[in-house]
């Protein structure tokens, strides 16, 4: 399966890598080649943390270089009153008998604990191309289900600021 990522998601990975290629690699290697010389690597804690970082950067990279290569750039376009990409929206979670605002993002910016919810997630899915005034049915999994009201959507652009995840 392919992520569906806007030019916005793309132009940042490139960005992270290139600062992880040029800045941060050159600084983790001069931090390995620093502890190894504080004698026996077997017992050298600054130096297994030095070796950790530096593998955990190189992963990093190849992770988005692979999200680069493998993604579907998508347009963001939908109808004027339809919730799309990037629309704030204020439903009313009729279990929890209150509002919550939340923005429609791609998977890569998504964070939910600050209202980013991803468009492919079970609510952020059940949101999509609906209109305000419309009930939705959110299941999560088979035993956990519930309802929300779209009350209000704004409409919204992708935003350079919202930065992409990490993991």
């Amino acid at each position: 399966m392919y992520d569906e990522l806007t030019k916005v998601d793309i132009k940042k990975m490139e960005e992270e890598i290139s600062y992880r290629k040029n800045v941060l690699a050159p600084e983790l290697g001069a931090e390995l080649r620093r502890t190894r010389e504080f004698g026996d690597l077997s017992e050298n804690a600054e130096y297994k943390e030095a070796k950790r970082l530096k593998r955990k950067n190189e992963g990093r990279i190849r992770y988005l270089e692979n999200m680069i290569r493998t993604a579907n750039v998508i347009d963001i376009e939908g109808d004027a009153d339809e919730i799309c990409l990037f629309d704030r929206v204020l439903i009313f979670n009729e279990r929890m008998k209150a509002e919550k605002e939340i923005e429609i993002v791609t998977t890569l910016r998504q964070n939910a604990l600050l209202g980013y919810v991803s468009k492919e997630s079970p609510l952020g899915s059940a949101l999509m191309g609906k209109r305000v005034g419309d009930r939705v049915l959110v299941k999560v999994n088979e035993n956990m289900e519930y309802y929300v009201e779209i009350r209000k959507i704004t409409k919204g652009t992708d935003n350079e600021d919202l930065p992409i995840s990490g993991y």
